[in-house]
């Protein structure tokens, strides 16, 4: 048996995540990033306040980069995983850490997608809210209360469900999911609809980049997919993917089985906070869990 390697996605950004890196050899992470996008990154890693960071743009940028750092050098001391996968956002690292976009050009990626995300969201406001204790049934009642505001943006796992949409459309949604059963709906300090028609401009803005990334097939192992919760190795079918998975819900209940059906006993969260392995400790009890999110977890303690 071996591990899966999954990555963090926007939410799991705090002040001072490159601090433990800024002496450590994973530093050249950031200067590379820097260098490949005419970007200055360091100051976001190092002194931004938790105001900045609550922003798209800059909390995408965080996790990606501290993600990146702790993979740089996780993967000295692991097994060659059987497969790679992250949460919305941590879906680029992915590609990144399995070969399947050179980094430069993930990193480039990595800035466009922040830039258009954001855009997209300062002109369409929206809200997510998570969902907690509700089933499918009672997440559709939910957004039938607000057609064409409201929709399912992430099926995290079983009981933990985000729906996403206009402001008015997640309070009218929160309002019906309680009036369905759902046991309690938290309001996420996000700063936009994702995963959902709302951010359509941002996925026609990535579609024109994606036009000139290159892709290779996996080279380490395949990356399962959000959109489809399937391990692909194809290089470039990876673009239209990518367009989807900005207004598409994140399929990370489904994702979850798909690493473990590929070989995975091990679940390696690599980058900041512990999101999702707190999500797998209880949708998937029989998978060992372990994270990387500073020098201090290294060397990683397996047993596979």
């Amino acid at each position: 048996m071996g591990i899966a390697v999954i990555f963090p996605g926007q939410g799991a950004q705090a002040p001072s995540l490159g601090a433990p890196w800024r002496d450590h050899a994973a530093w050249s992470v950031v200067e590379r990033a820097e260098a490949a996008t005419d970007t200055e990154l360091a100051a976001l890693l190092l002194d931004a306040p938790a105001d900045d960071l609550r922003r798209t743009r800059e909390a995408q940028l965080v996790v990606f980069l501290s993600s990146l750092m702790a993979w740089e050098t996780a993967r000295e001391s692991l097994p060659v995983p059987v497969a790679f996968s992250g949460h919305s956002l941590g879906l680029i690292t992915a590609l990144v850490a399995a070969g399947v976009i050179p980094f430069d050009d993930g990193c480039r990626l990595a800035v466009r997608r922040a830039d258009a995300t954001q855009a997209a969201a300062d002109r369409n406001p929206g809200r997510m809210a998570a969902l907690l204790g509700a089933d499918y049934d009672q997440c559709s009642e939910a957004c039938k209360a607000a057609p064409d505001a409201c929709w399912l943006a992430n099926d995290n796992a079983p009981g933990q469900l985000v729906i996403a949409g206009t402001p008015d459309g997640v309070e009218a949604a929160s309002a019906r999911a309680k009036d369905v059963g759902v046991r309690r709906v938290t309001p996420l300090n996000v700063g936009g609809a994702f995963h959902t028609p709302l951010m359509r401009e941002a996925a026609e803005a990535l579609e024109a980049d994606l036009a000139s990334t290159p892709f290779a097939a996996g080279r380490i192992a395949p990356v399962v997919s959000n959109t489809d919760a399937e391990p692909h190795d194809d290089g470039e079918a990876w673009r239209p993917r990518l367009v989807d998975h900005l207004v598409k819900p994140v399929r990370w209940a489904a994702t979850m089985p798909a690493l473990s059906s590929l070989g995975a006993s091990t679940f390696v969260e690599v980058g900041p906070g512990t999101t999702l392995t707190s999500i797998a400790k209880r949708a998937m009890p029989d998978i060992a869990l372990r994270n990387v999110s500073s020098p201090a977890d290294l060397p990683v303690p397996l047993e596979v």
